[in-house]
């Protein structure tokens, strides 16, 4: 295995530092309070300027649509390469990676349109989701099913004459409730009676068709996400759509599911270890200035041993995620699924114990919103559920390895 990346990507991660040194960081306070105003505007979910300007800035500099390996639309890096760009801009989550149009939901929309899109599909909605014109939503998950098991799913795409027919409640739709969101990549049942894994269907529904409501966004641990869109709750009430709305082949929705999670989940992974970083440089900072009983805390035993075992944990987890990455570049998103699925867990995990150390560093101050700290524990609290709970991924895990011994007593 070699996980060596390509002078390309070196390049790269030194300008992506640069930028993050430069205009990001600087920008993350100037975002809080744009914000702020939306929301005693009454319009919480607009898009505070400053994020469109660091748009700008990514884009002149190249730093753009880094995630897509397709070179027809992205920027053609291995998910090697792209894995420690994608860690840097975990490293300010709430802008890095959508200053670079790397952020999720889109990048997996737009994964999904270069591989299983029409060229009209390509150039009605994949286009300008490439060029940050709009943003998209993903409607999978429903809230009366356990939506772990994908084959649970309930809203309906029924065909109707040159028509499709959609019905059914959507919840966490990341990114939904902005006016830029335009497109919703809504996954439902379209052959009832076929195989378990043949019966759903992928359609785009423009969010300004009929009988298309959004009601309200869900909040994470009392975060509403709202400058990003918020997780939004969509009915979807008899909304007609033309046939050609269709996203790859009737049937096909479940195998594309699986061709979509399977690199975002990475993606997450990588970003997860920025903010991992980010923390344990935050808890070095405090443990070495805060000063308690005489000395600084950097001085007591226990909260070296934080630091140490947070470094083993985010080491080892990189490890795992750049053995992943070389895996599917190698063989396949497909042969690496075990690897994806190990990952899923021990990445949060590994993110998640680094932060919970950080926020323990700081103190009260780690609770509150004076530092990024407890907003990006929640969001690695979610990674533990989104995109496939640890349990459905630990079960994966074990039913490899318990493959080798199935005809054994």
């Amino acid at each position: 295995m070699d996980f060596s990346h390509s002078d390309r990507s070196q390049a790269l991660q030194e300008q992506l530092r640069r930028f993050l040194d430069e205009h990001v960081y600087p920008a993350e306070l100037e975002f809080e309070e744009q914000a702020a105003v939306a929301r005693a505007e009454g319009d919480a979910f607009r898009t505070p300027a400053v994020l469109t300007y660091l748009k700008d800035v990514a884009r002149r500099q190249g730093l753009w649509n880094l995630f897509l390996p397709d070179d027809r639309f992205g920027a053609g890096l291995s998910v090697l390469d792209y894995a420690p760009l994608a860690e840097l801009s975990g490293r300010s989550p709430a802008l890095a990676p959508e200053a670079m149009n790397c952020s999720a939901p889109d990048t997996g929309n737009m994964e999904l349109l270069a591989m299983f899109g029409t060229q009209a599909q390509h150039e009605r909605w994949l286009q300008p989701l490439l060029d940050g014109r709009i943003r998209s939503c993903f409607s999978m998950t429903e809230p009366d099913v356990a939506s772990s098991d994908a084959t649970n799913i309930a809203a309906t795409i029924s065909r109707d004459g040159a028509d499709y027919v959609v019905n059914g409640r959507k919840w966490w739709s990341t990114g939904a409730m902005r006016p830029e969101c335009a497109v919703a990549v809504v996954m439902g049942v379209s052959d009832p009676d076929a195989d378990r894994h043949r019966r759903h269907s992928m359609i785009l529904v423009p969010l300004d068709s009929a009988g298309v409501t959004r009601e309200r966004s869900t909040t994470v641990f009392g975060y509403d996400d709202a400058p990003h869109g918020g997780h939004g709750i969509i009915d979807f009430h008899n909304v007609r759509i033309s046939a050609d709305h269709l996203l790859g082949s009737q049937g096909g929705g479940f195998m594309m599911a699986q061709a979509r999670l399977g690199p975002g989940r990475i993606h997450h992974c990588m970003r997860s270890l920025g903010m991992a970083e980010r923390a344990l440089a935050m808890m070095c900072e405090r443990a070495s200035t805060r000063v308690a009983f005489g000395a600084p805390i950097a001085r007591q035993g226990v909260v070296q041993e934080w630091i140490a075992e947070s470094r083993l944990a985010i080491e080892q987890a990189r490890l795992l995620v750049l053995k992943t990455a070389w895996l599917i570049d190698t063989v396949g998103a497909r042969q690496a699924r075990t690897e994806i699925a190990a990952i899923k867990v021990a990445a949060p995990r590994a993110a998640s114990f680094v932060l919970d150390r950080a926020i323990q560093a700081h103190g009260a101050a780690g609770v509150s919103g004076e530092t990024p700290l407890a907003g990006m524990w929640a969001q690695l609290r979610t990674l533990h559920l989104a995109d496939g709970p640890d349990e459905v991924h630990l079960r994966s895990v074990a039913r490899e390895e318990l493959r080798a011994y199935a005809g054994s007593r």
